[in-house]
């Protein structure tokens, strides 16, 4: 062992006391670990009894621990720490004078890991994870939060909960928590940029230091207003005061952000450690030592007493041999130390800190070993441990192959999920450990989550718990663990779940996959009581279909999503099928519910029910408001003037929009069961795609608001009242809107491939932007405009570039669907909920919606020849084979003009042309030559005369078809 420097700060020590004490400290005794400040005070623990002693104002003394064996210490300016192997934290202070130190009862049995002392505060890390500060917080340095007094009793951290941590450090009034992961977290005095948080504001409670983000951060050393970091590739970062060139940059100026030294560029840095004010740094593969700072005590090793602001080597003493290797280098307050080893090939002592204790093999293997009922209680202990503390199993499973977990961010959790799937079905293999594991989690693990979440790694215990209900599942188990761990998620703070969600975006396929499925199958459980029973079950239900409804929303944001199969509920949808009123209220109605509350349970998880279940619920439920009585709406219009007749009615306000629709058309005789309404909305929709405050796009023939036309916005009042009637009474009106607009009614944003489909031209340019070499964007010279229109303030003045240009993207998609039709949009969207009225069409989702009002277009024409029924003939008749003979030499238009003909509109209900009820009617008549056909077309009956022959037939149907727009006969 070797040091340079002195013990305090006195200038002249003419009687070399401190010489003295320490030649007899450093080469008489053995040291297994020190600590000293810039006070004088120093504490050892020598080896191999263990025993303490400090040196204070030239003097020496040995602490008692009641014959308890010290493990690790660390120093204040008046203070010092001590655990002892058996577990206890003892406390000595400069202001007792005595030898014997206090015992910190509150930290008995909670098995320390790592304890760091700052000028007048104490850290410490348990190895379940847990961290606890006490002494002054005149800066913060507790971390305990803004207002927070000073304490002489250990406080709990509770704002890193669930950070599996590797290390802690502390300076004068500055503390470090550093993740296993390489997350670097600071707290306390900022007065020279000691936290590297790019100002000098102090932090009374934890900051990530986001600047280390990314860098593999594996030790952190403080001085008393510098600090200093290590990346595992070798790099040291500095940052804080750079009073006495301690930060090593060659100036005496601070820094406010970590800053890589670059005279290091080339050499792997293995250690680094802080005095006061000056640092060291070993590159192990040249075995030698530098160090900068202040250099006033000789503490820089270099035979002098001046700073030094860049690294030098330290000129190492005769006695020390090449052959040796540095095992570890330590500094405090004016001295330096060496601990050497004969052994050539001695390591870095970074990897010997105690960190948060991790679930692992060699730990599974003893919980599953046959036992005898001590070994089996010791064990249950240990699952207790591990499986009650969420920074242990947010440090277990880490991607390590290539450093993988130093990469983890809110797109990456830094987890090989593969490993907690086989831990777990390991656990299985023993019957009495997976439910012993079941109840600590339950009981303990999940009370204990902080809704408020740190970082990223705080976040893994929710992606690796499905794994664990996974195997419980098997088993028959894990009902309420999942309903719990619901809830645990449902009470994150909006911060954190944005984190979680991101990660959920970015899960491996099948880890997704059972995600989903665990709440999943919980939930159809629950459901499946639910139905079958009297009992509510709805509180179980709840938070599992929330979290549900979160994971189908990423689903759609995943490169890998899930099939809408997923997350449908069979039992629900087999339910409707089976269903009969009363139990359908049963399901739906509860006492205690509110209207709002009960619309909830459809609206707001659309997902678990098929658009038929969906339907006959909507249907159901429009019952119960009264839209299937005898009172109905009745509306009178001429055929030429629809639309405004149309209008001029609604402004009449007169209109009771929960009873069903009825349509007249004037001077015709025609009575509406179906078919006239039917025929109405497709001349309605028809004027609609017309009018000049539509516009049409000429490259997807779509059409969308004209964003000129703020002057006629309570026009689209009236069209959006106008569609929300066809929907409430289950009529198509086709207005070739495309699905953004059905996104938006459902609150839901637009992206890029929603101007795809209505402007592929603008959107093709839009993703050629997105990826064009950075020239090629300079050359285009855009500026954050549209038509004129600024995206942005100053948009005129500020150029696209490759940095900008997602942004840029993403606001021309605002605008063209969301600012520049603000107002036509909301007045639609207001008419849509007046003319389908209680937001029942909530429950269904874009595609869905717009197959409903628009019906679809994909004909399948044989299937209509099966689907059809005859009376006083049979598809065996001539009749019927001339018939279809000439229907299938029709081309498509002409089929469609069929469908209007027969049905009212040629649109499609949702399932096709198989779900058209088709009936064909022989007549026979004696001038059936003289007739043409003719339909019910509110039951979808053809009347088709006896025609004497094929031609003929073909003639009188091609003119009914083409020119019969009368709905009765006069």
């Amino acid at each position: 062992m070797l040091y340079w420097g002195k013990l305090n700060s006195t200038e002249d020590d003419p009687s070399h006391q401190d010489n003295k004490i320490c030649d007899e400290i450093f080469c008489k005794m053995g040291i297994k670990d020190m600590s000293i400040t810039s006070q004088g005070l120093a504490a050892f623990i020598r080896d191999p009894d263990r025993r303490v002693t400090l040196v204070t104002s030239h003097k020496r003394m040995t602490l008692d621990l009641k014959k308890e064996r010290a493990g690790i210490c660390s120093a204040g300016q008046e203070h010092v720490v001590i655990v002892t192997e058996a577990g206890a934290v003892w406390e000595w202070k400069h202001s007792t004078q005595s030898n014997i130190p206090r015992k910190i009862s509150p930290l008995n049995n909670l098995h320390i890991a790592q304890v760091a002392c700052g000028s007048y505060h104490t850290v410490v890390l348990t190895k379940d994870g847990q961290l606890f500060t006490w002494g002054q917080n005149s800066r913060g340095q507790l971390g305990l939060g803004k207002g927070e007094p000073s304490s002489l009793s250990p406080q709990p951290l509770k704002s890193l909960c669930g950070i599996p941590l590797a290390q802690i450090s502390a300076g004068g009034d500055h503390s470090f928590a550093l993740s296993l992961s390489g997350a670097v977290f600071g707290w306390g005095r900022n007065s020279a940029g000691q936290l590297g948080l790019g100002n000098t504001d102090d932090r009374h409670a934890p900051v990530c230091v986001k600047s280390l983000n990314l860098k593999k951060t594996v030790f952190i050393s403080c001085g008393e207003d510098h600090t200093a970091v290590l990346t595992k590739g070798g790099l040291l970062f500095t940052f804080g005061s750079g009073r006495y060139g301690q930060l090593g940059h060659n100036s005496l100026r601070d820094e406010l952000l970590p800053r890589v030294i670059a005279e290091f560029w080339g050499s792997k840095v293995s250690q680094i450690a802080c005095g006061g004010h000056h640092t060291l740094a070993l590159v192990e593969s040249s075995n030698t030592i530098y160090s900068f700072g202040c250099g006033a005590q000789g503490q820089l090793g270099n035979g002098l007493r001046t700073n030094q602001c860049v690294p030098f080597p330290v000129g190492l003493p005769p006695e020390y041999s090449p052959d040796q290797a540095v095992k570890k280098i330590t500094a405090g307050g004016n001295i330096s130390v060496l601990f050497i080893s004969d052994d050539a090939q001695a390591s870095s002592n970074l990897s010997s800190c105690n960190t948060t204790a991790v679930l692992n093999d060699e730990m599974i293997d003893r919980w599953i070993s046959p036992c005898n009922s001590k070994t089996r209680k010791r064990n249950q202990k240990k699952i207790q441990k591990m499986f009650s503390s969420a920074s242990c199993i947010n440090g277990s499973f880490c991607e390590k192959s290539d450093d993988q977990h130093y990469k983890t961010s809110k797109l990456y959790s830094g987890l090989d999920l593969s490993l907690a799937r086989l831990a777990f079905e390991k656990l299985a293999k023993k019957d009495n450990v997976l439910p012993e594991v079941e109840t600590v989690v339950e009981k303990a693990l999940l009370p204990s989550l902080s809704p408020d979440a740190a970082g990223v790694e705080a976040l893994r215990v929710y992606l690796i718990l499905p794994e664990l209900l996974r195997v419980l599942k098997k088993q028959g188990r894990g009902t309420q663990l999942t309903v719990a761990l619901a809830r645990a998620i449902l009470q994150l703070k909006p911060e954190s779940m944005e984190v979680l969600t991101s990660l959920w975006t970015k899960l491996p396929y099948y880890y997704y996959r059972t995600l989903v499925k665990m709440f999943h199958s919980v939930c159809a459980h629950f459901m499946s009581l639910r139905i079958k029973t009297t009992c509510d079950h709805w509180t179980e239900v709840l938070p599992l279909l929330r979290v549900l409804r979160k994971l189908y929303n990423v689903n759609s944001q995943r490169a890998a999503s899930l099939t809408e199969g997923y997350f449908l509920i069979k039992e629900l949808n087999d339910f409707f099928t089976l269903m009969n009123q009363d139990r359908l209220k049963h399901l739906f109605s509860v006492k205690r519910l509110s209207e709002e509350d009960r619309m909830e349970r459809l609206i707001c998880y659309r997902f678990i029910l098929d658009l038929k279940s969906k339907q006959t619920a909507f249907q159901f439920l429009q019952m119960e408001h009264g839209s299937l009585t005898a009172n109905r709406n009745t509306l009178c219009v001429n055929r030429e003037t629809v639309l405004a007749d149309t209008r001029v009615y609604l402004e009449q306000d007169r209109h009771n929009f929960c009873l069903p629709l009825m349509v007249k058309f004037n001077l015709e005789d025609g009575l509406d069961y179906g078919g006239v309404s039917a025929g109405f909305f497709t001349l309605i929709g028809q004027e609609i795609k017309d009018s000049s405050v539509i516009q049409t796009f000429e490259d997807s023939g779509l059409v969308w608001f004209s964003a000129d036309s703020e002057s006629s916005q309570e026009e689209f009042f009236y069209f959006g009242v106008m569609c929300g009637l066809a929907l409430y009474n289950h009529y198509f009106i086709n207005i070739d809107f495309p699905m953004v607009l059905f996104k938006k009614l459902l609150d839901l944003r637009p992206t890029l491939c929603d101007l795809e489909e209505l402007s592929p031209v603008e959107a093709r340019s839009l993703k050629n932007l997105l990826t064009e070499d950075e020239d090629v964007v300079e050359v285009l010279y855009l500026d954050f405009t549209v038509k004129g229109i600024e995206l942005i303030p100053n948009g005129a003045e500020i150029p696209v570039t490759k940095a900008n240009r997602q942004k840029y993207v993403d606001l021309y998609v605002d605008f063209v669907f969301n600012k520049s039709v603000e107002g036509q949009f909301r007045k639609f969207k207001e008419g849509f909920s007046r003319g389908s009225p209680f937001d029942l069409w909530r429950m269904f989702k874009p595609e869905e919606l717009r197959d409903l009002l628009y019906g679809t277009s994909i004909y399948d024409w044989e299937e209509l020849e099966r689907g059809v029924t005859y009376e006083h003939c049979g598809p065996l008749d001539d009749l019927i084979r001339d018939f279809w003979s000439v229907f299938f030499e029709m081309d498509e238009e002409h089929k469609k003009k069929f469908l209007a003909f027969v049905y009212g509109t040629d649109r499609l209900p949702v399932g096709g042309i198989s779900k058209l009820q088709l009936k064909i009617v022989k007549c026979n008549y004696s001038d059936a030559d003289d007739r043409f056909p003719s339909a019910q077309t509110c039951f979808g009956i053809l009347h088709l005369p006896n025609y004497s022959s094929i031609h003929i037939l073909q003639s009188k149907l091609t003119d009914a078809i083409k020119y019969c727009e009368i709905f009765g006969q006069r």
